[in-house]
């Protein structure tokens, strides 16, 4: 497998708290890479140390081959990365269209404003917002503006997409038509690595699974080998029920 994403030994730490140590995984061309572990365990860390809004204390991230390493996000969005976020965050006196059209013109491609636009529409629309193109993004539910977000970072025209938690706060189902715009991205040959607390989905969706804990890489592999190791099993017996979902294994 050729890797799109290399994380090379990433370290980053906040005053006395050690968020990520000496960290390495791969996400290869068109794979779907899911990062789990418990709260706390350093997850959305690793994506600010991705896509530059941190940089690293130590180790490299190389991305189709190039150093990316603490570079800013806007010139990591340049070589064709992009992220959403775990709390959403739309320019909310935009519309849907002036939102998606921000992505564009600041993303791989770096459109120019008509092509920009084209290609904001075309991205609302496979999310399913066809038909709030001209709502402001202050008006959408908490699952429209999860999509709004996602068409924004699609706008960008990344290979590799970094999403974070966009199930979460979903109804049963929001999150399986978000599971079904997931893989729908999948299909355009993007990358994804993904960052989720529902494990039935993540386990579903993903071709491997690293799983973070204080830090540290406590494992990886394919999601049914993941679901029935001890020691991921022990990381989770805190809470009862992503446990038992570990136990189960994917479905």
């Amino acid at each position: 497998m050729t890797a799109l994403l290399q994380i090379d030994g990433v370290s980053k730490q906040f005053g006395g708290l050690q968020a990520v140590q000496a960290l390495s995984f791969t996400v290869g061309k068109h794979e779907i890479l899911g990062l789990i572990g418990p709260n706390g365990a350093g997850k959305s860390t690793v994506f600010n140390l991705i896509n530059g809004v941190f940089a690293p204390d130590g180790g490299r991230v190389r991305f189709r081959g190039a150093d990316i390493t603490g570079e800013p996000p806007h010139r990591v969005a340049r070589h064709g990365l992009a992220r959403t976020h775990q709390i959403v965050q739309p320019f909310m006196t935009m519309t849907v269209l002036e939102n998606c059209t921000v992505g564009a013109c600041f993303g791989r491609q770096n459109l120019p404003l008509a092509r920009a636009r084209e290609t904001a529409r075309e991205m609302a629309v496979l999310v399913g917002l066809e038909d709030r193109l001209e709502a402001p993004a202050s008006k959408l539910t908490i699952a429209g503006k999860k999509r709004l977000e996602l068409a924004r970072a699609l706008a960008a025209q990344p290979m590799l997409l970094l999403l974070d938690e966009v199930l979460a706060g979903l109804n049963p189902t929001e999150v399986e038509h978000m599971i079904g715009i997931i893989r729908a991205i999948r299909e355009r040959g993007i990358a994804i690595l993904i960052i989720e607390h529902l494990m039935q989905a993540i386990m579903s969706l993903s071709d491997r699974i690293v799983v973070l804990n204080s830090g540290r890489k406590l494992a990886e592999g394919l999601p049914a080998e993941v679901a029935v190791n001890p020691a991921v099993i022990e990381a989770y017996l805190g809470d009862p029920d992503l446990a038992a979902k570990l136990r189960s294994g994917p479905r």
